[in-house]
């Protein structure tokens, strides 16, 4: 999404966090192509597929826990190195290019592909309208507004209008930098010491626990209905932004976060396993679980959430440091496969979800498809178009351009 992390190959660990920013891109295609296979007696999505799957939901359950925490962890991270580098004006005109033109120009085709993409799916799969009768939608939230799976620019963009509104007021009131600095003195103390994810947990499970339309299985709820951002969501993803920020202040902690990674993953794995143990295999749209302790639950969940998104960037820094070009290009890719890849799913997945397959062949059959046309996609129409310039901030030079200009040369 942002070119920045590219343009600093003198930190190998940049290379690392925008390979995070991608994954946590990524894995939304992983997490939306198993919803058609969700068990249960109501059905979860309008593409219902004949084989469910309990294993389909657990990857659902888990995949939700941490991967929008992580992206905006990075988004908050990568958006205070580039307003130090280009400045107010420099930050907001990069931000109004590559986040509110792809939200507002492309809200109306993506809403569109879905509606047409469900009906077509429906229609596939049925042939008319499906054999049963959803529940009922929830009363409208205030504002409320159909952001679809697009709710995580606008929030992007909240956040940044929020996020430099709180700078210059700290930097008004503390303008010998003292606040900031003990700031930076805990944070650095929390992080050396394994304590950040237990901490920075904490006000998303309060935030959890006080949400009374909170469906408990479901994780943080998804602010994609309201032009207003539900609490859990608000606290959550905003927690993870301004660490993120704070985080690129010291970047030495980076080093801590590289080597406690297996520490983070034994932490995120026992939390994930006691949030299932209490919430259950079977996936459900209840807002109370029968002999759940609600903030137990709160409290597991959020620390789940956390460690997992400490271990991911922990591994990263460990593992994935260094530069790799089809990682670079997967990093690129990303921001293009994310906002196409919903309805392409849709469509999908009422395609295969009549057939007595395993569900397995299914899932990845639809995988397989829906990458094959988002890459094929990406290469053809945009990464050497101005969609591309748009989304990843330049246009590639085509290959035979650049051995051109090394001929030339």
């Amino acid at each position: 999404m942002s070119d920045e992390s590219a343009r600093s190959d003198g930190s190998d660990r940049l290379h690392a966090l925008d390979a995070v920013r991608g994954f946590a891109l990524v894995l939304g295609v992983f997490f939306h192509a198993t919803m058609s296979f969700l068990p249960g007696e109501t059905p979860m999505w309008l593409i219902s597929d004949t084989q469910r799957s309990t294993t389909l939901a657990v990857t659902f359950y888990v995949l939700h826990v941490f991967r929008m925490t992580a992206f905006f962890v990075i988004a908050g991270f990568f958006a205070r190195m580039m307003y130090h580098r280009r400045g107010l004006a420099g930050f907001a005109r990069d931000r109004g290019k590559r986040i509110g033109i792809p939200l507002v120009a492309g809200w109306p085709f993506v809403f569109g592909a879905i509606v047409a993409a469900t009906i077509a799916g429906t229609l596939i799969q049925y042939g008319g309208p499906p054999p049963f009768t959803p529940p009922p939608p929830p009363e409208p939230p205030f504002a409320a507004f159909p952001l679809t799976h697009l709710w995580f620019l606008y929030v992007l963009i909240l956040f940044y209008a929020s996020g430099l509104a709180v700078r210059a007021l700290v930097a008004r009131l503390d303008a010998t930098g003292q606040l900031r600095g003990l700031l930076d003195g805990v944070l650095g103390r929390l992080v050396t010491f394994g304590l950040a994810p237990l901490v920075l947990a904490a006000p998303l499970a309060l935030a959890l626990n006080a949400h009374g339309g909170w469906m408990m299985w479901m994780g943080i709820p998804t602010p994609d209905n309201s032009l207003v951002p539900n609490l859990p969501a608000f606290v959550g993803f905003g927690v993870a932004f301004t660490f993120g920020w704070l985080l690129q202040r010291q970047m030495g902690l980076l080093a801590r976060l590289r080597g406690q990674w297996p520490l983070h993953l034994a932490v995120a794995l026992a939390a994930t396993a006691a949030a299932l143990w209490q919430a259950g295999l079977m996936p459900t749209g209840a807002t109370d679980l029968p002999g759940v302790d609600r903030p137990v639950y709160a409290a597991s969940y959020a620390l789940a959430s956390w460690a997992w998104t400490f271990a991911l960037i922990g591994l990263a820094l460990r593992f994935l440091d260094g530069f790799s070009a089809w990682r670079r290009y997967l990093a690129d890719a990303s921001y293009w496969i994310y906002i196409v890849h919903l309805p392409l799913l849709i469509l999908l997945q009422g395609v295969v979800a009549a057939h007595p397959w395993p569900w397995a062949v299914k899932y990845v059959l639809i995988l397989v498809v829906a990458f094959a046309i988002m890459l094929a996609t990406y290469q053809t129409l945009v990464r050497y178009t101005w969609l591309g310039a748009i989304l990843n901030g330049r246009r590639a030079p085509r290959p035979g351009a650049r051995r051109m200009a090394r001929q030339e040369a």
